[in-house]
């Protein structure tokens, strides 16, 4: 028994060992390539070291591309903002769904579920032709206020209320809170798990976006970064080593909000009894 344990564990880990190589090594090598001039890229070679290393990448778009610097900065505005609406809205949607009794709730719910079903694709052009008549193109409300609420997340946030223990917010109004009290004194402070699963993907959702910036925005100037990624490419000449040096600036905000939620992320909640 124990032998079959250990073989089942060592294939298991040889998977994830393959995996995680697989998916390691690209990222290596753009981070190799973002220090090569285009000459070493186009080349074809796959050395992990760069031949002729150089910070000249880095240098072009930040200080030669004066854009770049304006993309990220409305790439951040666009992701923070979103990402902290979502989480307000989502959550309290979610609580009400799952805490609250009014009439057409379960019809509600079945919309939620309902919106699940439809692809974003379907929605980009009446989502397009609002957004002309409020005059909302080309700015940061077309881009956020669309988006700043998520029926998957509505659903996750709900799902995780259902479970949570109905006995602290009953001593929360003995104690004198109001439901909306109870609900940003009690409950959120406790929801850091979900909440942080959902800044994570949110926000990943904000900062990874290229279909609808590029359908909203059309002045250079309000691109986020993934648009400005593509300004690199030409019909005839693609600048690979200013794609990959940008590329290592734009991965670098997931990372950092990923390491921050991460110990939300993993701790999960438990309780034992209502004290």
């Amino acid at each position: 028994m124990k032998k079959k344990f250990g073989i089942g564990r060592g294939i298991l880990y040889a998977i994830l060992v393959i995996y995680a190589i697989t998916t390691l090594v690209p990222f290596l090598w753009a981070l190799s390539s973002s220090f090569k001039t285009l000459q070493e890229i186009v080349s074809g070679s796959m050395n992990i070291f760069p031949e002729n290393f150089t910070l000249d990448n880095y240098k072009q778009i930040f200080i030669e591309q004066e854009l770049f610097p304006r993309w990220m900065l409305n790439s951040i505005i666009i992701a923070t903002v979103g990402t902290v609406l979502n989480l307000l809205f989502n959550s309290m949607a979610g609580y009400a769904l799952a805490r609250l009794s009014f009439p057409g709730k379960k019809a509600l719910f079945i919309i939620v579920l309902a919106v699940l079903m439809i692809p974003a694709q379907v929605t980009m052009i009446p989502n397009y032709l609002i957004l002309k008549e409020f005059g909302w193109l080309n700015s940061y409300q077309g881009m956020i206020v669309p988006s700043m609420i998520n029926a998957t997340f509505i659903f996750m946030m709900r799902q995780f209320f259902i479970n949570f223990p109905k006995e602290l917010e009953e001593a929360a109004e003995i104690d004198g809170l109001s439901r909306l009290g109870t609900f940003f004194r009690v409950v959120l402070p406790l929801a850091k798990p979900a909440l942080a699963a959902q800044s994570i993907f949110v926000f990943m959702g904000f900062w990874n976006d290229f279909m609808r910036p590029l359908i909203i925005m059309t002045d250079i100037e309000m691109f986020t970064l993934p648009l400005g990624l593509n300004t690199f490419k030409g019909q005839f000449v693609s600048y690979w080593n200013y794609i990959m040096a940008a590329s290592m600036v734009f991965t670098l905000p997931v990372l950092l909000i990923y390491g921050f939620f991460n110990r939300y992320f993993i701790k999960g909640i438990s309780f034992t009894g209502g004290k």
